[in-house]
């Protein structure tokens, strides 16, 4: 008897074309919730992209990449705007800063939102075989 796989059952092997393309699905899945769950499951995306990168390849490691470069430059965009924030809310205190509160709360909010749109799209590549 041969230990071959009947022609029904899966072989599983990596270095496939589409090896990392479930992790990049969950991926962008979990940033698209970023806005239902506060960013509470960004981070999570983030280890799965980061976990899944060395076996992934092909169109599924580009957008692992692009999804690890959005998060980066998103955390440093939430910085710069929190500490903008921050200083309007010291400034608040002489009444110069309250405008400044408003329009940094809704940059904050912008780039949330940003960050979802940004994802949806980057779905809708993977799903379409499309480069990010």
């Amino acid at each position: 008897m041969t230990n071959t796989p009947p022609n029904d059952e899966p072989v599983f092997r990596s270095g496939g074309q589409d090896d990392g393309k479930v992790a990049a699905l969950v991926t962008w899945a979990l940033y698209i919730l970023s806005i239902p769950s506060v960013a509470l499951l960004v981070p999570i995306g983030l280890v799965v992209a980061y976990a899944a990168r060395g076996g992934a390849s092909g169109l599924a490691r580009q957008h692992i990449e692009a999804q690890i470069r959005l998060f980066w430059s998103t955390f440093m965009w939430t910085i710069v705007f929190s500490v903008l924030w921050l200083v309007s809310l010291l400034l608040s205190t002489i009444l110069i800063g309250i405008p400044f509160l408003f329009v940094f709360w809704a940059a904050l909010f912008l780039l949330m939102v940003w960050f979802t749109v940004k994802s949806i799209f980057g779905l809708i590549a993977l799903l379409g075989d499309r480069a990010p």
